[in-house]
């Protein structure tokens, strides 16, 4: 039986494990065509991840069914993000979840994290035009900072420790 999920399901951020990794990955195929053009798969940012030695990243869960995934690069090395602090560098959300508040509980987790760690700001990047995700970001505070990467618009969200 398939558990019900509702808007006020526990969000939480978990490890993807070798028993969790195909069902993460499949989250990918839930989403419109539109949006895919603007995030990568979730299997292809596991796998580069696995590359850099700054990646951090989770399954979203919306009780303990796996709805999302996010991805940060946190470290100055450059070597996938010339960024100096922490950038969030993939989210999804599921297609059938989507609407329901799970991207801004999702966010707020990533943040208090990231205050733990003693960062003030989260950069994150995004394309413009259809499907973009402009409006969620802006809902959440992030700002716009006048810089790009490659034909992405640079954005920040500023928190106080």
């Amino acid at each position: 039986m398939t558990e019900q999920i509702t808007s006020a399901s526990e969000v939480s951020l978990r490890r993807i494990s070798s028993q969790t990794v195909y069902e993460v990955c499949e989250l990918s195929e839930t989403l419109t065509e539109a949006q895919r053009n603007k995030v990568a798969d979730n299997g292809t940012s596991i796998a580069e991840a696995h590359f850099s030695d700054n990646a951090w990243f989770r399954a979203v869960y919306a009780d303990d069914t796996p709805i999302g995934f996010v991805m940060l690069h946190i470290g100055s090395d450059h070597d996938v993000i010339d960024c100096p602090g922490a950038f969030l560098w993939r989210f999804m959300i599921a297609g059938p979840y989507q609407g329901m508040g799970f991207g801004q509980k999702a966010i707020a987790l990533v943040v208090r994290e990231m205050k733990a760690r003693g960062f003030a700001e989260l950069f994150t990047s995004y394309g413009l035009g259809e499907a973009s995700p402009e409006g969620f970001y802006k809902r959440l505070g992030f700002s716009t900072t006048g810089e790009t990467y490659d034909d992405e618009v640079e954005a920040v969200l500023s928190f106080a420790n």
